[in-house]
């Protein structure tokens, strides 16, 4: 009886160990699909059966860009060429009025050349560019007169994208001094990262314009006794304190936070074509409808959120009779209606006076 119980725990262990064998054998074919490939699978003598996976198909690459001039205003019209490394799948585009130019569905691994050429300026051939799978390639071409060299960066990121058009961006000035950041003229601009937002955030707030805005609205409200703050320069010590502590709240927080948490774009884009009313609907909708960093329009939960959350913070430094819910909610509908005030100003008004902007149609 002894001997009988020891031949079963044998036979218990090895039937252990043989399905850990096999156990071992299913998670290496798992593991290594490659593998798994290759091996045939016999059955009985003169059956064999083989498997095998298809590798997926690489997802096409990209390339676009935008055609410059050497003072970085657009070129609209541009004739751009790509060269493929097959004979007759050459494509041709023309930029567009932004001078964005883009081709799609390229095999990836393929050469391929890009031949930007427009009136007035010297034509280019760039080097051989291979796309990576999925991947965008950008190309800035900054373009001279003619007779005079050309020359080309290339980036290989949307991000990248992103941060030169901040670059841009940050250059635009009303009459070439008051600040214009938070505008765009390229309907097809890449969505900002979450640095990015907060470095326009903090540019926007620490230029020593938006310091003199401040000032200047202090001594406004200084004058029209606006706020239950004392005369004198301790009162309008607190005014300006006040009044840039709501600027700086509602930028950081409607135009970099929110919109870093909610996946949104803080921008005006800005539409410059179409009839006059489909410009003044898309001007006065910017403070509910933006675009999100997917491209696709959305609520403006950021705008609407940024506003509430300015007007909730400042009843930590008003004075006591300028506090309350009620007044939260009609700052922010103040708010609500400067921006739609804004959103035509710049639509209709703004563009023709930012020097680095005017060209760009």
């Amino acid at each position: 009886m002894h001997q009988v119980q020891n031949s079963g725990g044998s036979s218990l262990a090895e039937s252990k160990i043989t399905r850990l064998i096999l156990a071992f054998i299913g998670c290496a074919l798992v593991v290594t699909p490659a593998l798994a490939q290759q091996i045939a699978l016999s059955d009985p003598p003169g059956n064999k059966l083989t498997t095998s996976i298809a590798a997926p198909d690489p997802q096409p690459g990209n390339i676009g860009g935008t055609v410059l001039d050497t003072n970085n205003d657009l070129v609209p019209g541009a004739t751009v060429v790509l060269e493929a490394p097959v004979s007759g799948k050459d494509r041709t585009v023309i930029a567009n009025d932004n001078g964005a130019f883009e081709f799609t569905d390229l095999k990836p691994g393929a050469n391929y050349k890009i031949t930007i050429s427009a009136d007035g300026f010297v034509s280019w051939t760039s080097p051989s560019l291979t796309v990576d799978p999925g991947h965008f390639v950008f190309l800035t071409g900054r373009l001279e007169i003619a007779g005079e060299a050309s020359s080309v960066t290339v980036y290989a990121s949307r991000q990248q994208i992103a941060v030169e058009q901040v670059k841009i961006e940050e250059k635009q000035r009303v009459f070439g001094v008051i600040p214009n950041f938070y505008v765009t003229y390229d309907h097809d601009a890449a969505p900002l990262t979450a640095k990015l937002k907060f470095k326009l955030a903090l540019r926007t707030t620490t230029d020593p314009i938006v310091f003199l805005g401040a000032a200047a609205m202090a001594g406004i409200n200084q004058a029209g006794d606006r706020l239950d703050y004392e005369q004198g320069a301790k009162g309008y010590g607190q005014r300006f304190g006040a009044e840039y502590t709501d600027s700086f709240a509602n930028i950081m927080i409607g135009g970099a936070i929110l919109p870093s948490l909610l996946h949104q774009d803080p921008r005006y884009f800005y539409q410059g074509s179409g009839t006059t009313k489909s410009r003044v609907l898309h001007a006065i909708s910017y403070p509910f409808i933006c675009k999100g960093d997917n491209g696709r329009l959305q609520p403006n939960y950021s705008s609407i959120g940024g506003d509430l959350a300015t007007g909730a913070i400042s009843n930590i430094y008003y004075p006591s009779g300028n506090r309350g819910p009620g007044l939260v909610f009609e700052g922010a509908l103040i708010s609500t209606g400067g921006r739609m005030v804004n959103g035509l100003i710049q639509e209709f008004i703004l563009r023709r006076f930012t020097p680095s902007a005017r060209n760009r149609n």
